[in-house]
C-alpha cells in the first residue's frame, strides 16, 4: 500500500471515530432527559457511569490526531479536516459532560415530584438533539450550508432557555419560596442544555471554516450572506 492509499485509509478511520464519538455523545444527552421525564434514577446513574467511555473516546481521536499532525505533515484541506475533527472532539466531550451534569441534578431532584409537567425542557432538548445531527451530518457531508442553518437554530434555543427562566423564576420562586429547591435543578438543566446548543454552534462554525476557509466566528453578518468571495487555500 503506497504512501498517499495508507494516509487516506487513516484519514477515514478518523473520521469514523469521530461519528462514533457524536453517537455516543448523542445518547448521552437523550438518555440524561429521559431519566428526568420518566424519574428513572437508574438511568441517570448510567449517564455518569459511562461517561469515561466518552472520555476514552475523546483521548483515542486527538491522539489519532497528534499522531496525523506529527507524522504526515498534511496540508491545506486535509490540515484543515484534522484540526476541525480535533475542536470537534473537544466539544463532544465537552457537551457530554454537560449530559452528565444534566443526570446529576435529575439525582438532586431525586424522588420528589416535579413543581410542573415537563413541557418547555424536552422542547429544548428536541432543539439541541436536532442541532447535534444535522452537524453531524455537516461534517460527514462537508456540508457549509446545513453548518450555517444549524447557527441560524441558536437563537431558538435561547429562546426556549429565557421562557423556562422566567416560568420557573416568576411564575413559581418568587410566589413560593418553598419552590426553590425543586426549581433550582430545573434552572440548571435547562441551562446545560441552552450551553449545549452553544457547543454544536462552535462546531458548526469550525465546519463551515473546514469547507470554506471562513471564518464566521464573531461574524454573524457572514451567515446568511454566502455571496460573499472567500479566499480557498490550495488543495
Amino acid at each position: 500500500m503506497n504512501i498517499k492509499r495508507h494516509f487516506e485509509n487513516d484519514l477515514k478511520k478518523f473520521n469514523t471515530e469521530i461519528l462514533k464519538m457524536a453517537t455516543l455523545t448523542e445518547e448521552a444527552i437523550y438518555k440524561s432527559v429521559e431519566s428526568l421525564k420518566n424519574r428513572d434514577l437508574t438511568l441517570a446513574r448510567g449517564v455518569i457511569d459511562d461517561d469515561h467511555i466518552i472520555d476514552e473516546q475523546e483521548l483515542l481521536i486527538e491522539e489519532m490526531a497528534i499522531d496525523f499532525l506529527a507524522l504526515q505533515n498534511p496540508k491545506a484541506r486535509d490540515l484543515r479536516f484534522i484540526t476541525t475533527g480535533m475542536s470537534i472532539n473537544a466539544e463532544l466531550e465537552r457537551i457530554a459532560d454537560l449530559a452528565v451534569n444534566i443526570s446529576q441534578r435529575v439525582l438532586d431532584l431525586g424522588n420528589e415530584p416535579l413543581i410542573k409537567p415537563l413541557i418547555d425542557i424536552p422542547k429544548l432538548t428536541a432543539v439541541v438533539r436536532r442541532m447535534i445531527k444535522d452537524v453531524i451530518d455537516a461534517f460527514v457531508n462537508q456540508d457549509e450550508q446545513l453548518a450555517r442553518s444549524v447557527i441560524l437554530s441558536d437563537p431558538e434555543a435561547d429562546k426556549l432557555r429565557n421562557m423556562i427562566f422566567d416560568e420557573l423564576v416568576y411564575e413559581y420562586m418568587v410566589k413560593n419560596g418553598k419552590c426553590v429547591p425543586r426549581a433550582i435543578p430545573l434552572l440548571l438543566i435547562t441551562r446545560h442544555l441552552e450551553r449545549i446548543a452553544d457547543h454544536v454552534t462552535n462546531i458548526a462554525e469550525d465546519i463551515i471554516y473546514m469547507v470554506k476557509a471562513e471564518v464566521v466566528k464573531h461574524h454573524p453578518e457572514r451567515l446568511t450572506d454566502t455571496s460573499r468571495p472567500h479566499k480557498e487555500h490550495p488543495e
